[in-house]
């Protein structure tokens, strides 16, 4: 299993539509950095958010989700509050190959700013819409839409694995908004 750098991730991108929209390039004037870096690739997150709130006193149940835990948000900045979490959705939508499996990490921009970003590893023969997690720590914090949050990196096996994403017919295949739990 290998890291892919830029050229292949240009290559992917450009010819088997792995991200779409596909900045060839980081783009860093006046904004948090996204596109495509030396080793992986700076996703944008969208303007709609799902920020968590206690307002209902519901509990966070991945089995029976009740929608009464967020409000939902669309704009160019969204406040996460402090001790907070939100769901948003990436700018680019994706296309795993059958033999990549991907992992992601957050932005030193954002984690210095107490932004933690989780995103489960994007499988092979995954796509969709990546749902972001966005958790905050201590102060009420801004998260810019259309610009970078975090960074996914790509690993590429040398072998096809038996089954993939799309084999096992994903809960999560070819999602299209911020997708909630399901079972």
């Amino acid at each position: 299993m290998a890291v892919k750098n830029d050229r292949w991730i240009r290559r992917m991108a450009l010819e088997q539509d792995m991200i779409n929209p596909f900045a060839d390039r980081q783009v860093r004037e006046g904004v948090i950095s996204y596109g495509a870096s030396a080793y992986g690739y700076d996703l944008r997150v969208a303007d709609e958010f799902k920020i968590f709130t206690n307002v209902n006193s519901t509990i966070v149940n991945p089995k029976h989700f009740d929608e009464r835990s967020f409000v939902e948000f669309k704009g160019p900045v969204c406040i996460v509050p402090p001790n907070s979490f939100a769901l948003a959705r990436s700018v680019e939508y994706f296309k795993i190959p059958r033999s990549v499996i991907t992992l992601c990490v957050g932005k030193s921009t954002y984690a210095r700013c107490g932004i933690i970003v989780n995103v489960t590893p994007l499988e092979p023969e995954w796509e969709g819409f990546v749902t972001l997690e966005i958790s905050n720590t201590p102060l009420p914090a801004r998260v810019y839409t259309n610009e970078g949050l975090c960074q996914i990196v790509f690993f590429e096996s040398d072998e096809l694995c038996e089954v993939s994403y799309k084999d096992k017919k994903g809960k999560y295949q070819s999602q299209q908004g911020i997708v909630l739990p399901k079972i």
